[in-house]
């Protein structure tokens, strides 16, 4: 693993960062960055993608500005962008590798914050020139966190619902959907779940339930009623976000498994299990 501490603990650490400190995050640092990231290419599901980590400008804050984002983060020294191609599961794709990205951004002592929107023509697409087809579906903020955050954040992480999460009986099942999974069950997967309870997700909302069933850990999405039509989503976002927030739940259950010695394979093979509702999709099992 490339993380010099447990993934679990980068998890644990990780927090929105709304407001940055206006010191410079150091080269050698940035360095590091852009090499893991620039190592990043190819997501599970085999969707070509492309980072930059460039350095924050009075044109980006524009470019927030008009995203409805503005004032949302202050301060920020540089931000992730990254690029995908219009494949079938390049969401998903990328929502694990920028969630990579995010995790060993922490790992080295930066705050970060997701920032979904309409990138593609604004002045983060300049800095990356996207090939025809190519879209930018989130910007990641970047740089190190101010010791005492602006009482406005605390606003926004309250009514983003940031410490209000579903509960383990809600996100994961046994064999099928209505049987909650205990932690008994779940066995050496505990720990990976729960990691994956806590990962970051567009408003809250941990679109993800897991099925256990026997060795495979099948991965649905159940979709909020109405999420894509409410207003500020539908004028501010153009990519679907609930299939990004899948990818970095599947970041969080692979990274934290192989830390702790489990092994397995992504696999797309759809299981006879009855679906929730209308609003479930599978999208992806883990094969142990």
């Amino acid at each position: 693993m490339p993380f010099a501490h447990p993934v679990e603990e980068l998890v644990e650490q990780r927090f929105s960062c709304r407001s940055y400190l206006s010191q410079p995050v150091e080269e050698q640092t940035l360095q590091r960055l852009t090499d893991y990231a620039a190592a990043l290419q190819t997501g599970p599901f085999g969707t070509q993608l492309r980072f930059s980590l460039v350095a924050a400008r009075e044109k980006d804050q524009k470019a927030l500005r008009k995203l409805g984002t503005y004032g949302f983060i202050k301060g920020a020294t540089g931000f992730i962008i990254g690029v995908i191609q219009d494949d079938e599961k390049n969401l998903e794709d990328f929502g694990y590798l920028m969630e990579s990205i995010i995790l060993f951004a922490t790992d080295i002592g930066l705050g970060t914050c997701w920032l979904g929107g309409t990138f593609t023509k604004s002045s983060f697409s300049e800095r990356v020139s996207p090939r025809p087809g190519e879209l930018i579906p989130a910007v990641v903020s970047l740089g190190y966190c101010a010791k005492k955050p602006r009482r406005f954040d605390a606003v926004i992480r309250n009514s983003a619902g940031a410490e209000r999460r579903l509960s383990w009986e809600q996100l994961f099942s046994d064999s099928r959907f209505g049987v909650p999974l205990s932690r008994e069950t779940a066995g050496d997967y505990a720990t990976t779940l729960e990691m994956v309870r806590r990962a970051p997700s567009a408003s809250n909302k941990q679109p993800w339930r897991i099925i256990k069933d026997g060795n495979r850990w099948h991965f649905f999405l159940q979709r909020t009623p109405g999420y894509r039509e409410r207003m500020l989503v539908r004028l501010f976002t153009v990519a679907d976000m609930q299939r990004i927030d899948m990818g970095i739940a599947m970041c969080h259950f692979e990274l934290v498994a192989r830390d702790h010695g489990l092994d397995g394979r992504w696999e797309i093979n759809t299981p006879a299990i009855e679906k929730y509702d209308e609003f479930t999709e599978y999208t992806v099992s883990w094969v142990s």
